[in-house]
């Protein structure tokens, strides 16, 4: 039975008999020590889903392929959620130190899980080990959150368990909720990915220390008081003092992913822009990664463009349009042509083209592509969503579609059969599509899908590669490049599409001077392709169906 003579502001606490006695007073009314409690689960909750967010995008960054990790962090830390459920039985008995000592702990890791994940990517080439082991960990510490604050908010003032949950969650999933939106739109343009985990650790050790230092003071011994104490200050004392170093840290890191001549590092509202090579001399040295994935490669950049662009300028190109490709790069071959009359580049990232006008090196390595009044840009703009818009209802002789690799999950949109069928939609009656397809030789599954795909949407290909430096990860469990140091061989996979017959490909006999791009090149290259293409064809790429990993 409970004990209803005690007095307010009194925790009733089970003595071993199963019979209700009075423990320590509360400093404040029953009523409002259990709004406290809530407010603190609110709080947990949020900085929970925080430091989930926070490993699922610097994983997605550092790794690649969003889905995969998503469903990595997200079945982890399920589970061990449920593991820390089980574990929790065993802090029962002492619920208020054992919560303290929890969310310290859960601080310390939450907060410093993004600068550990860096850490791993930057020094050991890998953080997929420490993305699981962080998942698993602080999966673990939030799954025991829940029954001790149950027991808890059960020893103010005792209810129905039914009751009890219900209040406990509808606080967890409104604070989840705020953390959600608090994540992309305050901590990360704000802070920065390791700035704002570590910002969310020190809420979460001041909010949890409180409320066990405070208002459950009367349940914790001297002993345990000084040890709670102890672990917040050193907590707080090491995300502080990692927070005052993260700039520091942060320049170590990238001069340990991209060398040492890192010359510009830029994080945009879409992706982070590296730039590294000398600051004179000649753009060859220049190397642009974006997200951690090597773009652009100065050393045999006109490799790359070359082969995508001039294949596609045999016939009319008075009006060309170009998807992506914000360094101006590819916007540079076509400007060659005289008798271009306008080119639009759509692209999403402002933060490249501002980088393309400004920089000293990477404009005159784009040979000043947008000081030509011929030029045209719209930004921010995502292609698929320009080409679903009244703009494009202006047909084009030539689409240059320079847009990341297939298997980068966000740009999976922009090889899908729809996507290929409005580009199909923007051309002239014999204009033509160029593509980008990604590796050919490493993965030419990807490779062949893009063709299959843009078979499906109503075109004719002819599939081609030309050879280059690798095109990926800066730096990574499978392959390692930096700061201008040699990089393995690459081909890049091109296919080029038209909606009347087969594309011839060969280069304009009216076409400026190439260096790796001919007529004789080119045919080669098609007949090797030709000799990879799978004997069963492959279904098409949809945006319900993606056929990318």
């Amino acid at each position: 039975m409970i004990d209803r003579s005690a007095p307010r502001g009194v925790l009733p606490a089970p003595d071993p008999r199963g019979v209700q006695t009075v423990s320590a007073a509360l400093p404040v009314h029953p009523r409002t020590g259990r709004l406290l409690v809530l407010a603190t689960v609110f709080v947990c909750a949020a900085c929970g889903l925080v430091y989930e967010l926070e490993l699922l995008a610097l994983g997605s960054y550092l790794i690649g392929d969003s889905v995969t990790q998503a469903s990595v962090v997200l079945s982890v830390m399920v589970f061990a959620m449920g593991v820390g459920s089980l574990l929790a039985k065993r802090l029962c008995r002492r619920p208020a130190f054992g919560f303290g000592a929890i969310e310290a702990v859960l601080a310390l890791l939450g907060g410093l899980s993004a600068m550990a994940l860096y850490a791993s990517f930057a020094w050991l080439g890998e953080s997929r080990p420490a993305l699981v082991a962080f998942s698993f960990a602080i999966g673990v510490l939030i799954g025991a959150e829940i029954p001790l604050l149950m027991v808890l908010i059960q020893r103010i003032r005792r209810q129905d368990a039914g009751g009890a949950v219900a209040d406990l969650f509808a606080a967890d999933y409104v604070g989840a909720l705020i953390g959600g939106l608090a994540f992309p739109f305050l901590l990360l343009p704000v802070f920065g990915q390791l700035t704002g985990a570590m910002v969310t650790g020190t809420v979460n050790a001041a909010v949890g220390g409180a409320l066990v230092l405070w208002l459950f003071r009367g349940d914790l011994s001297p002993r345990c008081r000084r040890l709670l104490i102890a672990l917040n200050a050193v907590v707080l004392a090491v995300l502080a003092g990692a927070t005052l170093f993260v700039d520091d840290f942060e320049r170590v890191a990238r001069r340990a992913v991209y060398g040492a001549e890192v010359r510009v590092a830029v994080q945009t509202g879409v992706q982070e822009l590296v730039l590294t090579g000398p600051s004179v001399g000649s753009p060859r040295s220049l190397d642009l990664y974006l997200d951690g994935r090597l773009r652009v490669s100065g050393y045999d950049e006109y490799r790359y463009h070359e082969a995508l662009v001039h294949p596609a300028m045999t016939g009319r190109h008075a009006r060309v349009l170009v998807l992506g490709g914000g360094d101006g790069l590819a916007a540079r071959e076509v400007l060659r042509y005289r008798d271009v009359a306008s080119v639009t580049v759509v692209e999403l990232d402002p933060g490249v083209v501002r980088l393309a006008r400004t920089d000293p090196m990477l404009s005159a390595l784009n040979g000043r592509a947008y000081e030509d009044p011929r030029l045209g840009v719209v930004t921010p703009q995502d292609a698929f969503g320009w080409l679903r818009g009244p703009a494009a209802r202006d047909r084009f002789d030539v689409i240059v579609s320079d847009l990341p690799d297939p298997g980068i999950t966000p740009s999976t949109k922009l090889y899908s059969q729809e996507f290929y069928g409005l580009a199909a939609r923007a051309l002239n009656p014999g204009g033509r599509l160029a593509v980008h397809a990604g590796p050919f030789t490493t993965r030419p599954r990807a490779y062949w899908t893009v063709e299959s795909t843009l078979r499906a949407a109503g075109l004719h290909t002819s599939p081609y590669s030309a050879g280059g430096r690798l095109s990926g990860f800066a730096a990574g469990p499978d392959r390692t490049l930096g700061g201008g140091s040699a990089a393995l061989p690459q081909d890049w996979g091109f296919v080029l599409a038209a909606r009347e017959g087969t594309p011839e490909l060969r280069v304009d006999q009216n076409a400026p001077a190439l260096r790796a791009v001919s007529t004789r090149s080119l045919r080669d290259a098609a007949r090797e392709a030709a000799r990879g293409r799978p004997a069963e064809g492959l279904p098409p790429s949809t945006l319900p169906h993606p056929r990318y990993s």
